[in-house]
């Protein structure tokens, strides 16, 4: 479980689109202690090759790896890297090709199935809540 800090969503980009949410960031507390911070947004630059550039940042005590999905920018493209940084040294390790994306064919398999094979029940409705309360939370502070 986790508790929400803080969320807040705007529309900072299009204001001929008055119902659009094109920013959007939450800090949550797990109940283990860490922390999690979460920012999206619709903002993709003219000139960067693909749509969109989606990274996650993983933080700890003795090192970090920051996940690039679709490009590298200034290099390759399309590119998955992971750079992994900890006490053994840096590493930029190229994982194109070496995964796939096997979560979205067991998610729909699990649709029509009510089978649990991508994420349990339990953790789908808690993720649901959770991004419920969030964005009840930023509503709330954009309205006052």
């Amino acid at each position: 479980d986790a508790t929400v800090n803080f969320a807040r969503v705007e529309n900072f980009s299009h204001p001929d689109k008055p119902g659009l949410e094109d920013f959007g960031e939450i800090s949550l507390t797990g109940d283990n202690g860490a922390s999690f911070y979460t920012r999206v947004d619709w903002y993709t630059p003219e000139g960067l090759r693909t749509w969109g550039d989606g990274r996650c940042f993983i933080v700890g005590s003795a090192g970090t790896m920051e996940l690039r999905k679709y490009i590298d920018v200034a290099g390759d493209a399309p590119s998955s890297k992971l750079l992994l940084v900890n006490g053994e040294g840096e590493q930029a390790i190229d994982c194109k090709g070496q995964t796939g994306f096997p979560f979205f064919g067991r998610f729909i398999l699990d649709c029509l199935h009510g089978s649990e094979n991508a994420m349990t029940q339990q953790h789908c409705f808690k993720a649901a809540e959770l991004s419920m309360r969030a964005q009840q939370l930023a509503d709330q502070r954009r309205t006052g």
